[in-house]
């Protein structure tokens, strides 16, 4: 059983041993500096084929193969003389020219180990045939028991002791088994004669004898003894079969999946049908539209032939009019009438057609002219269906407050879409790791923390369930029936430090309608500055006299941390964004104030805050929103487009974000002893909108 085993896996290696050239088992293999092996004798008609001299070791000349600079003076050339011509050899398996070296296949060493494998082959493959003693006499010739090395010879049991005698040089001879193919006994030095090959070069990847390690071009190479090579490549070509033995599901799996997806490829045929159908029609429509004009042309043909051979009769020698003339000739009256009344009928039908000519049918076909412009911009641009380009995600429309909402568009040029599938993760998740969180639609969990929305219409998409205060990883993808296209570029956004306040502008508190005035909508307000009251010309020069006006949320916060959004329109005067207690925002309503512009005093600094600490400013703690944001310290930050609130009510703790990139602008104390409402003070014309909920939004058909 064993020994049928060993057949077997010999058999199944076949094609291991087969030389690149001749595509048949090696003879004689020699190893190539890429560590390919080849017969020596392919090789050798190789390189007469492309012009080499085997004897004196020159190539024809090419610059690509002109040995660098730098190799020392070689033995048998003159200083004077340029650089060696080399020898190429193009390998098969590495599809490009390798270099063998100024001596060509001289400098290759004949690969024993594989000339082993291939006799234990040929042994097991042909284990029937005997190999016979070559000194036994025939017909009497015995069967080989043993093959002498040196001598390169099979001998018989009595053979080998009769031409191996005790106390003869011959009886220290290396007896082996029988062979047919006779090789040394050790690897030799190609450049010095007799010298064991017994050093390994990791740099230059070649077997050493101890002067050739003593060469320039070794100086500095990693070089070890071949005992040591041999130990470290055996141990690792051990590990390497343990792990593939290892894993032979592995393999079986990916064998099972490239066959699947060979037959996966036989859609060709489906595509091929698809062609030949396409063809067919055309040819099928073709042939009707050919046939209905040549029926056409046939019709209209005969017409006017038919008109054609009455007008050749009308002639004066020809047709009716000759036989008119003979007709005339009758004297009979008789038979002049009863033949006549025919003829007279033809001559007046004649005469009536030269008054009225006209073509017995259209030669124009304008009835069948064919517009074929629109079925030919078709046909050129037939092709196959490309998978979608990467989506471009819009980063302006894009944003996180109480869900995630994602917006994208596909390239110009790029195919249509069937759907898409959106794909999310949180940063700094450990890739296989759990991650929380949920998607509106069909949400399946993807490996390495990916989670994935599939089959979304449309161009947007909103997540919920997210974590506070992380930032997101987005992706999309298209889909159409060639596939999934390339994903589009990673996005990130960053979700608020805390849980979406979800309030409106409360309109009951005692506003001034003829200067602020609240959407029906209570999310969005607009200030119009009131009548400046100028007391002296000098006065109107550096000051303007304006109305503040404060307006609350319909909630007051009493525990927890909140968030909320707002952005106010560019070009508005000053708007105070904030919060206060209500008790004392309750107050401040029954004392509306005038106050005068900062902007204009010249005694103040521009939106340094300090006016914000006169008597008849708004209760609350504000950021001002204007050409610069300046906090309740005088701080002055840019303008960002929106403007994000966090407050920690158990803490007192009030921060202002960039809402956009949630980076924080200012955090400071504030008074939560009592309820807690959202406020806004506009100073001068302004407006200021609501950051609108998503769940609030049809953002999915926008």
């Amino acid at each position: 059983c064993d020994n049928q085993s060993s057949v077997s896996n010999m058999k199944s290696l076949e094609h291991e041993l087969h030389c690149p050239v001749c595509k048949d088992v090696v003879k004689q293999p020699v190893v190539l500096p890429c560590q390919h092996s080849v017969c020596l004798m392919c090789a050798s008609e190789v390189l007469v084929a492309n012009g080499c001299d085997l004897f004196s070791g020159t190539h024809p000349p090419s610059p690509s193969m002109q040995r660098s600079p730098g190799h020392g003076v070689y033995a048998g050339r003159r200083r004077k003389e340029g650089p060696p011509l080399v020898m190429m050899f193009p390998c098969g398996p590495c599809g490009r020219n390798v270099e063998l070296g100024e001596k060509g296949l001289t400098d290759c060493l004949r690969n024993l180990t594989l000339e082993r494998i291939v006799e234990r082959y040929f042994i097991l493959k042909s284990s029937a045939v005997a190999v016979l003693c070559q000194f036994c006499k025939p017909p009497q010739t015995l069967e080989a028991t043993k093959g002498c090395g040196d001598c390169k010879a099979n001998f018989c049991n009595e053979c080998f002791k009769l031409y191996h005698p005790w106390g003869t040089p011959r009886a220290q001879h290396e007896h082996i088994l029988p062979t047919l193919n006779f090789r040394p006994k050790v690897l030799t030095c190609p450049d010095h004669d007799q010298e064991k090959l017994q050093f390994y070069c990791r740099t230059c990847q070649r077997l050493l004898c101890p002067l050739c390690k003593l060469r320039r071009i070794h100086t500095g190479h990693k070089i070890l003894p071949v005992t040591q090579a041999y130990q470290a490549l055996k141990e690792k070509i051990t590990k390497e079969m343990n792990y593939i033995l290892a894993n032979q599901d592995t393999v079986l799996g990916q064998i099972t999946q490239l066959e699947s997806a060979i037959t996966q490829t036989e859609v060709i045929i489906q595509l091929a049908q698809s062609i030949r159908d396409l063809t067919a029609a055309l040819a099928e429509r073709h042939a009707s539209l050919t046939l209905a004009l040549e029926g056409a042309r046939h019709k209209r043909g005969e017409a006017l032939a038919a008109q054609v051979s009455e007008r050749r009769s009308l002639m004066e020698h020809a047709g009716l009019m000759a036989f008119a003339q003979e007709l005339l000739k009758e004297s009979d009256q008789p038979c002049f009438v009863q033949a006549a009344r025919q003829t007279h009928n033809r001559l007046s039908k004649g005469i009536e057609n030269l008054q009225h000519f006209s073509l017995a049918a259209d030669p124009s076909f304008r009835h069948f002219q064919l517009d074929v412009s629109k079925e030919l911009k078709l046909l050129t641009e037939l092709n196959f269906i490309q998978a979608p380009l990467a989506p471009v995600i819009e980063t302006q429309r894009s944003l996180a407050y109480d869900q995630l909402f994602l917006c994208w568009r596909l390239p110009p040029e790029s195919s249509p879409a069937w759907h898409f599938s959106v794909e999310y993760r949180r940063r700094g998740v450990v890739p296989g790791g759990a991650s929380r969180g949920g998607m509106r639609g069909g949400l399946s969990s993807a490996r390495w923390g990916w989670q994935r929305l599939e089959e979304m219409s449309g161009s947007s998409a909103v997540i919920d369930r997210l974590e506070m205060d992380s930032v997101y990883v987005l992706r999309v993808r298209g889909c159409n029936k060639a596939g999934y296209g390339e994903y589009s570029e990673e996005v990130y956004l960053h979700t608020p430090p805390a849980p979406v306040l979800n309030f409106y502008l409360d309109s009951r508190w005692g506003l001034h309608a003829d200067r602020l005035v609240v959407s029906k909508e209570q999310r969005c307000a607009r200030s119009v500055p009131g009548l400046s009251l100028l007391q002296a010309a000098d006065h109107a020069l550096t000051s303007c006299h304006l109305t503040s006006d404060l307006l609350v949320g319909d909630v007051a916060i009493t525990q927890g941390r909140h968030y909320w959004a707002c952005s106010v329109e560019p070009g508005s005067y000053l708007v105070k964004v904030g919060v206060g207690l209500e008790s004392k925002l309750q107050e401040w309503f029954h004392l509306p104030q005038d106050m005068a512009s900062p902007r204009y005093d010249p005694d103040s600094g521009h939106d340094s805050g300090a006016e914000d600490a006169q008597d008849s400013a708004p209760p609350f703690y504000p950021i001002t929103n204007g050409n610069g944001p300046s906090t309740p310290t005088g701080l002055t930050y840019p303008l960002p487009p929106r403007l994000g609130v966090c407050l920690d009510f158990e803490k007192g703790r009030l921060t202002f974000y960039d809402a956009h990139s949630l980076r924080p602008l200012w955090e400071g104390h504030v008074d939560c002893s009592g309820p807690v409402c959202p406020a806004f003070c506009f100073i001068g014309g302004g407006s200021l909108q609501l950051q609108e909920l998503v769940a609030n939004r049809n953002y999915l058909h926008s």
